[in-house]
């Protein structure tokens, strides 16, 4: 599992490549980053991104980087998010990364309730995941990933929830290159129990459907693993080799809104079935009343 903590040894790529050429100042990229990090360790929401949006997504992965650095806790995983046509950059990736913490991730088992956390005034989400860990450390020169490698790398497959989050209230609506530089909008997982025979899965793999408050707000339907989520899984190998941090034996992926994304506001519960590998619940709490009883320090 990867330990990203500050002042370690993955300060040392912090450098102007992060597989695309740099446009933006690091002193301009260091406030942002400086920026969310306050924002997210006093759970105070921010009113419009916190400077100039950064111009490639190599920049937002640096401002990601440097946020990352600042925060007192070790990546666990990594959440990977789909980029809409419109908003991609010319021959630029399909999907993003963000970071996944420690202390964001939690256990849930099938029909108990877990809480979590959520920024009054700024934006939370749920979303319907398939999570695979790694089972191996991936090579840090190999950036260019097939599925049928990646599959070769994951040992585990589960059910899960992210619990997507930022102080910025627009931040989906900001797009891609926002959502890369605080934390690819990811507050959260919630790690559902594991899909045995995962590799030999008939299809449809699954169907699942989200609940907020017992009223269904979306349905979706994994055909086959090679469909999405093992394209999800590649990505995150070959996106976080060119970000200077290869997966590590340990890390859990999440591979993409299964049923769309969520929005849920403190106070409200979510579910979501999925069919016979069971059903996930959850509740959002406003972030400094769930920060009393847990919290960075």
């Amino acid at each position: 599992m990867e330990q990203t903590t500050p002042g370690n040894g993955s300060k040392k790529r912090m450098d102007r490549t992060m597989g695309e050429p740099g446009s933006g100042s690091e002193k301009e990229e260091a406030a942002i980053a400086r920026r969310f990090v306050q924002a997210r360790r006093n759970a105070v929401a921010l009113a419009d991104f916190p400077g100039v949006i950064p111009t490639t997504l190599g920049d937002a992965y640096r401002v990601q980087h440097l946020a990352a650095a600042q925060w007192p806790d070790a990546i666990v995983g990594w959440k990977v998010g789909y980029i809409a046509p419109e908003l991609r950059e010319a021959g630029g990736d399909e999907r993003l990364v963000g970071p996944i913490f420690a202390h964001g991730l939690q256990h849930a088992e099938p029909d108990k309730r877990v809480f979590f956390p959520v920024f009054e005034g700024g934006f939370a989400a749920v979303e319907a995941e398939l999570v695979f860990r790694i089972g191996k450390d991936a090579p840090a020169g190999q950036t260019l990933w097939t599925t049928g490698e990646a599959a070769a790398f994951a040992s585990d497959l589960y059910i899960g929830i992210e619990t997507a989050g930022s102080p910025l209230a627009t931040i989906n609506d900001l797009g891609p290159r926002v959502v890369v530089s605080d934390f690819g909008n990811n507050a959260g997982m919630l790690l559902g129990p594991k899909i045995d025979g995962w590799a030999s899965l008939a299809s449809p793999v699954l169907q699942c459907t989200t609940y907020i408050d017992d009223e269904e707000v979306g349905a979706g339907k994994v055909e086959t693993l090679a469909a999405a989520p093992l394209v999800a899984l590649a990505f995150a190998l070959s996106r976080c080799a060119r970000n200077g941090r290869a997966l590590r034996a340990g890390d859990l992926v999440t591979t993409g809104a299964l049923t769309g994304i969520h929005q849920i506001k403190a106070g409200q519960s979510a579910r979501v079935d999925f069919g016979k590998y069971g059903v996930l619940r959850c509740q959002a709490i406003e972030a400094r009343a769930f920060a009393q009883g847990r919290g960075p320090a």
